[in-house]
């Protein structure tokens, strides 16, 4: 029998729901340490990146609108540019990174289309390759994910802080 181990999954399951909404609360913290520990690579004037910490591959991270929302439509053009700024430039980062054959890049806007935070608008980006859905997911409900989020973050910070400058 072979043996999946993801410890960081049982603070999801079993840890307590952090009060407020992340995504306006871990970009306000400043300073290396606390971006290491919110999973923050970068900031832009409007938008902000981080990794999700439950992903559903290596390498999936959030590209977030710094301003509180949930109605994309309600985004000004400013914003909605620098945003898509950040996002192009994730895109880059990923792919340089982690050479997938492929990325899924999403929103999910509503409850009832998947949001696990309903509040606050977020891009997902996804990095796939060819057979990485296999007979795990499928007949066991099981995703092996093959690096730690701390490992993502400290591959991809470094070129995160050469793409936006910082």
């Amino acid at each position: 029998m072979e043996l999946l181990w993801a410890p960081w999954r049982m603070e999801f399951i079993k840890g307590e729901r952090p009060k407020g909404c992340i995504f306006c609360d871990f970009p306000s913290q400043s300073g290396e340490e606390a971006d290491r520990k919110n999973l923050v690579l970068g900031r832009s004037e409007r938008s902000f990146v981080m990794l999700n910490k439950f992903p559903y591959n290596s390498g999936h991270l959030m590209v977030i609108p710094r301003r509180h929302t949930a109605d994309f439509t309600s985004l000004s053009r400013e914003e909605s540019e620098d945003l898509h700024r950040l996002l192009q430039g994730a895109v880059k980062v990923v792919a340089d990174c982690y050479r997938p054959d492929g990325l899924n890049l999403g929103m999910n806007l509503g409850a009832a289309a998947g949001a696990g935070i309903v509040d606050h608008l977020h891009y997902h980006l996804v990095p796939r390759w060819g057979g990485d859905t296999n007979f795990l997911p499928v007949l066991a409900e099981t995703k092996v994910i093959v690096e730690h989020v701390q490992a993502a973050y400290d591959r991809l910070r470094p070129p995160f802080d050469r793409e936006l400058g910082g």
